[in-house]
């Protein structure tokens, strides 16, 4: 161990620091400690769901590989919202504010401390990108730690999750199930602790972190309760000291190239389409030229491979046990689609990581082939016209309708839309429209998982479109698209929408379009009363603050140039 370690914490030494030392010397160093590297360990544990509930007792595992690679560990913890326990209330308008304020208190805590290296741990939909936007404005040496998928829960002999409970709400509503089996689905969903089973936001955004380079190879893929997590877990805390002995930042990693590879990985399994969000979010701190539209490129070249819920059958767990991530990887980097030359948070390149993994096994049916995928192309599309200028998201894995027109049902709040599926005042062919939702208008960009997960129990998935300036979670499915841009609240056209309008979906023109002509909506603008912004509170703060859905309702996004890092 050497002073060139202590980047940042040497600023304690000399006598004027005494003080300093002094309170240090409570927590419990000595004189030996003052020689080593001191390591930030973020814990985003909370006691509020089962993604977050055992990341408490895995900061002390992280603190053990620090302390075996002779630095000093000191455990911080920030806070969670979970999006699961907040869906469908009131709560859900503060899910994605809390990524950006994660990010904020990391990178708070870090420079307040001036550690010379962090590792955070996450296991939550907002807690993980948060955690990576705060490694890339800190720029020193940083990894992002998983707390692991849950294990399916199991009903009848069948794999069920989360998802299955919003979706037995809608088929209870339906008539298809009776209360007390919607009960038993409840009472069996969620057995234990990790993030939600199937490829939906937790795990996408975990498998996109392992591939942009900031986490171990494979942790992605293990399982909360698995050996191979608490061993990885420790692991980091060894790792993020050898990054700091070979001066590997952050910067180092989140290339361009980076940010490429995790986008065609995310298409490949089925991901959610809040990585469009946190990707752009993470590369707008990285100082990473990635735009919305950058997406399509990737959509139109890579097929979707993964037969992962919500649109397929197996769950994350499947695909750890026919060889996780980095058998996916392997797959796509033989066959030309990713950069193997990358340099990542061990020290080596991406195919130098790949080597010490196997294959997919075969014979596996999780992810499917390259000459015969599950989709010619990727999931994930963009879509513009005049009633998205700025774009809009849409995930249509095992979306049938290609093109659907019908008249739109505007309702300004999710609870509104509720209230009409459940009265069943939606029929097939509907365009259900929910605006002032947005990152200004919900504030906050709430999901609509509730919403969405009812057309679907309803038997309605491929029948009523369902279009949002809003979010989806990563566990919806069907004709859905989120984060239409300007949002209402921003004055975009959404906001001039009437019950009645068509609309149309198209994903092979990759166009949404409401069928008024500009004169009726320059007309209706004239006529049209848009609420003032909320103004109270950390809601009000974010409203005032948060950029666009197209530029990753980030909360810092300047209307200059920036000139770099400071």
């Amino acid at each position: 161990m050497t002073n060139d370690m202590k980047q940042r914490s040497q600023i304690y030494n000399g006598m004027v620091k005494s003080p300093n030392r002094a309170m240090l010397r409570a927590t419990g160093m000595t004189d030996s400690d003052f020689e080593k590297p001191i390591v930030g360990v973020i814990s985003t544990w909370a006691e509020n769901t089962p993604c977050n509930i055992h990341l408490h007792d895995f900061g002390k595992i992280v603190k053990k590989g620090v302390q075996d690679a002779n630095a000093w560990p000191v455990q911080y913890g920030t806070i969670t919202v979970a999006d699961g326990i907040a869906m469908g209330t009131p709560g859900m308008r503060f899910s994605l504010p809390s990524r950006d304020i994660i990010a904020d208190s990391v990178e708070a805590a870090m420079g307040g401390h001036n550690v010379d290296a962090f590792v955070a741990i996450g296991g939550c939909d907002k807690n993980m990108p948060g955690s990576v936007m705060a490694m890339a404005n800190m720029d020193i040496p940083a990894i992002f730690a998983y707390g692991g998928t849950i294990a399916p829960g199991n009903l009848n002999g069948k794999d069920i999750d989360l998802v299955s409970v919003f979706e037995g709400i809608g088929k209870w509503n339906n008539g298809d199930l009776t209360e007390e089996e919607v009960r038993q689905i409840e009472c069996n969903a969620c057995p234990g602790p990790g993030g939600c089973g199937g490829m939906y936001t937790a795990n996408t955004m975990a498998t996109a972190i392992e591939v942009l380079g900031l986490s171990l190879p494979g942790s992605s893929s293990h399982p909360a309760e698995s050996a191979e997590k608490h061993a990885d877990i420790e692991e980091a805390g060894r790792a993020v000291v050898k990054m700091l002995e070979l001066g590997i930042k952050p910067s180092d990693i989140l290339t361009r190239e980076a940010f490429e590879d995790a986008i065609t990985v995310t298409m490949a399994l089925g991901g959610s389409t809040n990585a469009t969000l946190h990707l752009l979010a993470i590369a707008h701190a990285a100082n990473v030229d990635l735009a919305l539209e950058d997406f399509n490129d990737f959509q139109e070249r890579v097929p979707h491979l993964a037969d992962l819920k919500p649109s397929g059958q197996y769950v994350f767990q499947d695909l750890y046990e026919v060889g996780g991530v980095p058998a996916v990887m392997k797959y796509l980097l033989k066959n030309g689609f990713l950069h193997g030359d990358r340099i990542t948070c061990t020290g080596k390149t991406v195919a130098e990581n790949l080597e010490d993994f196997a294959d997919l096994t075969p014979g596996q049916k999780v992810i499917m082939p390259l000459d015969n995928p599950k989709r010619a192309d990727g999931p994930l599309i963009i879509l513009k016209g005049n009633l998205a200028p700025d774009g809009a998201v849409a995930k249509v894995s095992g979306v049938k309708v290609r093109n659907h027109t019908g008249p739109a049902k505007v309702f300004d709040s999710e609870e509104a839309a509720i209230d009409a599926v459940l009265s069943d005042d939606i029929v097939d062919g509907d365009v259900v429209v929910v605006r002032y939702v947005g990152p200004k208008g919900g504030p906050g960009m709430p999901e609509m998982l509730s919403l969405s997960s009812m057309i679907v129990g309803k038997g309605q998935g491929d029948k009523v479109a369902l279009l949002t300036d809003g979010r989806f979670s990563g566990g919806t499915y069907g004709l859905v698209v989120g984060h239409i841009a300007p949002e209402a609240q921003d004055g975009g056209p959404i906001a001039y929408l009437k019950t009645g309008d068509l609309v149309t979906v198209d994903q092979d023109t990759k166009e949404i379009t409401m069928h008024v002509s500009d004169q009726e909506i320059e007309a209706r603008k004239k006529t049209t009363v848009i609420p003032p912004l909320y103004q109270r509170g950390v809601l009000g703060k974010y409203a005032h603050t948060v950029s666009s859905a197209a530029k990753g309702a980030v909360t810092d996004f300047w209307n200059t140039e920036r000139s770099g890092k400071k």
